[in-house]
């Protein structure tokens, strides 16, 4: 990537669970480029309300979620989304603790039967996913009393690496975190993906930095800092 003679600002909606692969992404880009990056980290619902408020941006890498909500799809060019990297759910325990059983549906059913606290962040994408499978294991009311419902993925990591809750239940790149050991994924048939696609902003004055930018996210380089974080680029 050339370094441009015009430097940009780019102001940029992002998904809370990728804040771990844009702590490389974003120098990377910025040096390359010489644009420079303004990150809103946000979970589904806090992307959808940045999208709709009016504030001014210019792109999104975002959980697909954000962009069925029609409001917010609005904001956005009509040509189809860019998908970037996908992930999917997994357990994780306090570093050296011992890990559950959880390579099937029974035996992770009675794992988190068996927790004294779950930790998951119940408002973003993934924690959707994380409560919808509470349900489909006949869980919803079993869970509520050590359910710990955290606001961002950084909180599921710090409780979970102080023992303050028992399991976190998140994205696996988020999981694979210092103090934490990953016990795995979600069992194959309750596993779900959510993925992240990227598209420009209908009213950004920026739309050649901000297709930089998602090339640069499509690049050899981009894919290898993705893959190397536990995602899985698309």
């Amino acid at each position: 990537m050339n370094t441009v003679t015009t430097a940009a600002e780019l102001r940029v909606l992002a998904g809370g669970g990728m804040a771990g692969e844009w702590t490389l992404l974003k120098p990377k880009f910025e040096q390359a480029s010489g644009h420079r990056l303004d990150i809103f980290f946000g979970t589904t619902p806090n992307l959808i309300k940045e999208a709709t408020s009016g504030d001014p941006f210019d792109l999104a890498v975002v959980p697909f979620e954000v962009m069925r909500d029609a409001g917010a799809r609005a904001k956005f060019t009509a040509d189809p989304t860019i998908d970037i990297a996908r992930v999917g759910l997994g357990v994780a325990v306090r570093a050296g603790a011992a890990k559950p059983d959880i390579g099937s549906a029974d035996a992770f059913k009675a794992a988190l039967i068996g927790a004294r606290s779950i930790a998951t962040v119940p408002a973003s994408a993934a924690g959707a996913q994380v409560m919808k499978t509470f349900e489909r294991l006949g869980l919803g009311d079993a869970i509520k009393g050590k359910l710990q419902a955290k606001a961002a993925p950084g909180e599921i990591i710090q409780a979970v690496a102080k023992g303050e809750a028992e399991l976190g239940l998140f994205l696996l790149n988020v999981l694979t975190a210092p103090g934490l050991d990953l016990a795995g994924p979600f069992p194959a048939d309750l596993q779900q993906e959510i993925v992240y696609t990227a598209a420009p902003a209908l009213e950004t004055k920026q739309a050649d930095a901000a297709k930089a930018l998602i090339a640069f996210l499509k690049s050899p380089e981009a894919v290898a800092i993705i893959r190397a974080k536990g995602m899985t680029p698309s």
